[in-house]
């Protein structure tokens, strides 16, 4: 499967100021993801033309709203590994950093420990539901496409301390998600426009608790 399209890994590198080893080893990242996308199914095939844009991009932009003391990063229904992944390979130069990615399909997770051990991402993955991970506290919470917003706060809620800092991927529908969440929650948030979608949204969200107890994601 090819990879050709008008945004390349130059484009990207040029973009974000990428370090060349950092690109390589986002490079062996798609080259794995295309190679096992027809077998295990991770991400739409009509979106690797677009790769560099659509996945790697979209994950990477999340690279500045990450504290410089950020230490521990849990990226919830990780799937193919975005932006959980991109943000491993990208912190890979920050001492003490570790990206827990949390996947329930163990096909999945079985390759991307085959991409943390091909590219030295410092990433631990998690073959379980959110909600059976416990005694994990973040300073970063990521999700990319796992939810609408008020179960996904259900979901990040656990893993939520007094600093933590979350880091959501939304489309143009964040909004409504949003006023929709606050019933809920009470939430300190920030929508940030997507570098890689006009339509999109990176929600941070901050100061996280419930209006009552939450349920148990189903």
């Amino acid at each position: 499967m090819t990879t050709t399209s008008d945004y390349s890994a130059l484009d990207f590198a040029r973009e974000l100021g990428v370090a060349r080893e950092t690109v390589s080893r986002l490079s062996t990242y798609v080259d794995l993801l295309c190679k096992r996308n027809e077998q295990l199914n991770l991400v739409a095939e009509s979106t690797l033309p677009q790769v560099w844009r659509r996945h790697i991009l979209d994950s990477a932009q999340l690279l500045e709203l990450i504290p410089e003391q950020a230490r521990t990063i849990v990226d919830l229904g990780s799937g193919a590994g975005f932006p959980g992944m991109v943000l491993a390979i990208m912190l890979a130069a920050r001492p003490g950093v570790t990206v827990h990615l949390v996947e329930s399909i163990q096909k999945k997770c079985r390759f991307l420990e085959e991409v943390a051990q091909a590219t030295g991402a410092p990433a631990q993955v998690h073959w379980t539901r959110a909600e059976a991970l416990t005694g994990l506290k973040a300073d970063v919470i990521t999700a990319r496409a796992v939810a609408p917003l008020d179960k996904l706060l259900g979901m990040a809620w656990p893993f939520f301390a007094d600093h933590t800092i979350g880091l959501f991927l939304k489309g143009k529908s964040a909004a409504d998600e949003l006023t929709l969440a606050t019933k809920s929650w009470k939430l300190d948030s920030t929508p940030v426009p997507s570098r890689s979608d006009p339509s999109g949204t990176v929600l941070r969200v901050t100061g996280l608790s419930p209006w009552r107890k939450p349920k148990k994601p189903s």
